[in-house]
C-alpha cells in the first residue's frame, strides 16, 4: 500500500485538488471520493474495496458502541526503498498494541491498515488501497468515525525493532541476517533486487517513517482536508478537529493546516 518518496514540503503550495496524473491502462479508471480526492484504480477491485469499506465501518461502529475513541494508524507497509513488508507489518501490529496500551485498551481502538483482513487482491497497488482507506477515513465528509490520526515515525520503528540508541545500524544488520535465514518472502525480495542488506539497514536506521511513504503523504493530506472541513462545520468547529500525532507526540497547531506532497493521488491519463 505504501510506496516511498522524499517529502518535498517546500514544493507543496497548492491545495489537494491539484492532483497529479497517473498513466491509464485499459483496466483502470478514475474514481473520486466524497471529499473529491481521485485515484486511478483497477475497475475489477471496486467490489472488494466496497466490501472492505463496509466491513471496516461495521468494526468501527462496534468499537464506538463500546465507548472507545477511534484512531487510524498511518504506516509504510510496502516492500520499497529498502524496507520489507513482513517487517513493516510486524511493526504495525506492535505499534498498535503499544499505543492502545498507552492510552488504555478499554478507552481507544487504533485501526491498523496492515491487518490482513483488509487486504485487496495480490496485484492491487497503492492507488487501489488509497481509494479504500480514503473512503474509510472520510465517512460522510467530515471523518465522523475518527477521533485521531497516529502517524508513525522513527521512534515507533526503533521501539518495535528493539533498537536502544547504541550501534543501532549494526543491530539492523543482524536483524536482516537472522530474518534472511528464515523468511522466504525476504529471500525472494532480495533475489528480485527489491531489498539488500545495505538498503535494509539504511532504511530502518535512517528513513523508517511516514515521511518517505506515498500513501502516508496522502493520509496526511486527508487529515488536513477533514480538519479544514470540520473547522468550517457548525457541528464541529476548531475545538473538535481530529487529533494528529506523529512519532508518539501531538503535532504543533500549524501542522494541522499544512499539506505535503501527494503520493498515490491522481486521475488516469487517457
Amino acid at each position: 500500500m505504501h510506496k516511498i518518496r522524499f517529502l518535498v514540503g517546500a514544493a507543496v503550495t497548492a491545495a489537494l485538488g491539484a492532483f497529479c496524473t497517473t498513466p491509464s491502462r485499459a483496466d483502470r479508471a478514475t474514481e473520486c471520493t466524497a471529499i473529491d480526492i481521485c485515484y486511478c484504480v483497477e475497475a475489477d477491485f471496486k467490489p472488494a474495496i466496497d466490501a472492505n469499506v463496509a466491513k471496516i465501518r461495521m468494526l468501527l461502529a462496534e468499537q464506538r458502541s463500546a465507548g472507545k475513541a477511534i484512531g487510524y494508524m498511518s504506516i509504510p507497509l510496502s516492500t520499497a526503498g529498502g524496507s520489507y513488508f513482513g517487517v513493516n507489518a510486524e511493526v504495525a501490529a506492535k505499534t498498535k498494541a503499544r499505543v492502545e496500551k498507552r492510552f488504555g485498551e478499554k478507552a481507544i481502538y487504533l485501526l491498523n491498515p496492515g491487518n490482513a483482513d483488509f487486504s485487496l487482491p495480490a496485484r492491487a497497488n497503492g492507488a487501489d488501497y488509497m481509494l479504500q482507506w480514503t473512503r474509510v477515513l472520510e465517512g460522510r465528509g467530515l471523518g465522523e468515525d475518527f477521533d485521531f490520526f497516529y502517524f508513525t515515525g522513527p521512534t515507533d520503528f526503533a521501539g518495535a525493532l528493539g533498537l536502544t540508541g547504541e550501534a543501532d545500524m549494526e543491530k539492523i544488520d543482524s536483524i536482516f541476517d537472522q530474518r534472511l535465514a528464515t523468511d522466504e518472502g525476504l529471500r525472494k525480495a532480495v533475489e528480485q533486487g527489491k531489498v539488500s542488506k545495505g538498503t535494509f539497514r539504511d532504511y530502518y536506521g535512517l528513513r523508517a517513517s511516514i515521511v518517505f511513504s506515498y500513501g502516508s503523504h496522502d493520509e496526511w493530506n486527508i487529515a488536513r482536508v477533514l480538519n479544514e472541513r470540520r473547522r468550517g462545520a457548525t457541528a464541529y468547529g476548531l475545538a473538535n478537529q481530529i487529533s494528529i500525532f506523529y512519532d508518539g507526540r501531538p503535532v504543533v497547531p500549524a501542522a494541522y493546516e499544512q499539506p505535503v506532497a501527494s503520493g498515490d493521488v491522481g486521475r488516469c491519463v487517457n
